[in-house]
């Protein structure tokens, strides 16, 4: 028979759950149009459905006008934008996720002291360039970027025995656990954050992936392809011998051969809302795929709150 199965955890954590309301908030409270800077979280029907209701997304302050209501986005930015959002005198509210503001908070401690500081993570991503972007300029050490295995084997830092080392929230837990072994070989003394950067839903989403692995043919990941946990999801269930496409539009499961495919298991990265799990859903159960089962999984309680203002 034909079957459905549904990782549990998935979609939405308590940081997208809170950049989303955020941005929500400030459409209800404010008649100006409310600027975000970048997407708020890399979904497009999240980001698609907020336009409709009165948010302008840029790239840049720069597109912003001095009165305009602006919003950060959930990964986070440089302390150089902040800075420049508060020399323009602009009413801002800040959507970054707190576990990212956690990293950000580690690598301005850890500079302070004077350390050098590797962080793991993948060049160009917004929630990387935001953490960057908070090492300070004048500080003694120095800080680096290491994306992949092969780097972390050659890297050479100016301070090998004054060294800490920060990730990315959304890499996948396994292959950073290989970046980190070989760094600690090469630097036994590097300092490592009290507790791990990777955040609690990357980790669920990911361990409930790998039991989706061995109950199905096929997995979909519901996401959009700029979405780093969502990629990640995608590579997990590949690296555990399943077949995995990333989608964020039910028609594209048309294009799948579903030959010899009993068992779909779908999954949802951290910033796919559930009405777009249950709209992949139907459109299995249009193709032939009758029992839907929902898989046990942990129940996360995690909550962050609004800004004041937004309360």
């Amino acid at each position: 028979m034909k079957t459905i199965k549904l990782a549990n955890p998935r979609g939405f954590c308590a940081g997208v759950d809170r950049a989303i309301d955020i941005v929500s908030k400030a459409l209800e409270i404010y008649d100006d149009p409310v600027y975000v800077r970048h997407e708020v979280v890399h979904n497009r029907k999240v980001v698609d459905d907020l336009k409709s209701r009165g948010a302008v997304f840029v790239e840049e302050l720069s597109e912003i006008p001095d009165d305009g209501i602006t919003i950060f986005s959930a990964h986070g930015i440089s302390a150089s934008v902040e800075n420049e959002a508060e020399d323009r005198k602009l009413k801002f509210f800040d959507a970054t996720c707190p576990l990212v503001s956690k990293v950000h908070k580690e690598v301005i401690r850890f500079a302070s002291a004077g350390k050098d500081i590797i962080m793991i993570g993948h060049k160009n991503h917004p929630e990387v360039e935001g953490t960057l972007g908070r090492f300070p300029e004048h500080s003694r050490g120095k800080m680096y970027l290491v994306e992949n295995l092969e780097q972390a084997k050659t890297i050479k830092v100016n301070q090998p025995d004054n060294l800490c080392l920060v990730t990315q929230t959304t890499l996948s837990v396994s292959d950073t656990e290989g970046i980190v072994e070989e760094l600690k070989t090469r630097f036994p003394l590097m300092q490592e954050p009290k507790s791990e950067d990777i955040c609690y839903a990357t980790q669920n989403r990911q361990d409930a992936v790998k039991q989706l692995a061995l109950e199905s043919d096929l997995i979909i990941v519901v996401g959009s392809q700029n979405s780093s946990n969502s990629t990640r999801l995608k590579e997990l269930a590949e690296n555990c011998g399943v077949k995995s496409v990333l989608l964020d539009e039910p028609e594209k499961i048309n294009l799948l051969d579903l030959k010899n495919i009993e068992t779909i298991g779908i999954t949802a990265g951290a910033s796919a809302p559930e009405e777009l799990v249950q709209e992949m859903v139907k459109k299995c159960n249009l193709l032939g795929y009758q029992i839907n089962e929902e898989m046990e999984g942990l129940k996360e309680k995690v909550f962050f709150k609004l800004p004041v203002e937004l309360r």
